[in-house]
């Protein structure tokens, strides 16, 4: 499992570690915020299309494979722009990496359902979760290390490491997991699938909560310094919801493998929980701020690894790629779709209106997961 859980590590510190440094880095190749803007979305956007594709990928030749292409990918798209250098090179080696990442990321999720016994499958969905929102927590100061230290292009020749590191053990550790057998499927068929309940409310709670979490992380400094906070404040309320994230994840998981946890009524729990953190964050003053980071970063650690473990456990094995690669697309768009609400709500009143909105967002996405995985007479919440 070690394996899987550094690609998820390497996804992550990938997108936030150029992410954060982009900006004030990339001189001569980020000439507007247009620019940067565009080089952002680049790599969200190449996720947005292609996992669902590779996900589909997965189920017809097998996880393994797509896997390891995936990370040699990422690392030979990363070596692109540390060899060679020039702004040309940095859109194309941004969009390979997130290309590439849209391979290894739902094949390494497919995996963990896999090869996870199923009795355990919170605590390695719970596993796999702290260390990916460890990569997102040390992506941008790792990463300002070393941009600091050598530059941009040095950031990118680490993760053309990092990545065929992990392929090589990958490829060394994973086993090979064949392709099973798989019934004709029709769009129709995947149609009904996807509308299912099974499917539809977990992810629906993964993109309220990845949303939730963008938004946090992207408009509490800038709440931070509107009340007068200096950057040292704002920045850790950021490691803050960060760290609630990552230590809420494995512990979750092993609540649900334990039934402290219900698989129905767990992922509602947790939006709640983020639902009160971002009503928390339009409180004045570093206590408001600190309270909605800690709330959030718990509430998006609860629903995290309980939305993937509902997932695989009403996949079928055969198909668990195209159900994950499409769950990662739901939450790629609440990655998206959190900001821009907080952004045009807050440009109309107040900031402190923009997290109160999507906080009532939030709260009726809490709602409707409890009532659409109403338990059956024969099943327990």
């Amino acid at each position: 499992m070690w394996p899987l859980y550094a690609a998820g590590f390497t996804t992550a510190f990938g997108a936030h570690g150029i992410a954060a440094n982009l900006g004030g880095q990339a001189r001569g190749a980020v000439t507007s915020l247009l620019v940067l803007g565009g080089l952002l979305a680049l790599y969200d956007g190449a996720e947005v299309v292609l996992k669902p594709v590779f996900g589909t990928l997965a189920d017809r030749i097998g996880a393994r494979p797509v896997l390891l292409g995936g990370l040699a990918a990422f690392a030979a798209a990363s070596a692109l722009y540390a060899g060679a250098g020039g702004p040309g090179w940095l859109w194309a080696a941004r969009l390979g990496q997130g290309a590439a990442a849209s391979a290894f990321s739902p094949s390494a999720a497919a995996l963990v359902a896999r090869l996870g016994p199923a009795a355990e499958r919170g605590r390695v969905f719970g596993s796999y979760g702290f260390y990916k929102s460890l990569g997102y927590a040390l992506g941008p100061l790792l990463g300002g290390v070393v941009v600091w230290a050598g530059g941009l292009r040095l950031l990118f020749t680490v993760l053309a490491v990092l990545g065929a590191a992990v392929a090589g053990w990958a490829a060394l550790a994973v086993p090979v997991v064949p392709p099973l057998p798989r019934a004709r499927q029709t769009v129709l068929d995947l149609a009904r699938r996807l509308a299912d309940p099974a499917f539809l409310a977990p992810t629906a709670a993964l993109a309220a909560a990845t949303a939730a979490l963008s938004a946090a992380v992207g408009f509490l400094p800038v709440a931070g310094r509107a009340d007068g906070l200096g950057t040292v404040a704002t920045g850790a309320a950021v490691s803050v919801l960060a760290c609630c994230a990552a230590v809420v994840q494995p512990w979750a998981g092993r609540a649900l493998d334990a039934g402290r946890l219900k698989p129905r009524s767990g992922p509602a729990l947790g939006l709640a929980v983020t639902a009160a953190g971002l009503a928390c964050a339009m409180l004045p003053g570093l206590t408001g701020i600190l309270l909605g980071a800690a709330l959030t970063g718990a509430g998006t650690g609860l629903v995290t690894p309980l939305g993937f473990a509902a997932l695989a456990a009403s996949t079928p094995a055969e198909r668990l790629g195209q159900t994950m690669g499409t769950a990662e697309l739901g939450r790629e768009l609440g990655d998206a779709g959190g900001p821009l609400v907080v952004a045009a709500t807050a440009s109309l009143t107040t900031l402190a209106y923009g997290f109160g909105a999507l906080a009532a967002l939030i709260a009726l996405a809490a709602l409707t997961t409890l009532a659409t995985l109403r338990p059956r007479p024969d099943e327990t919440a």
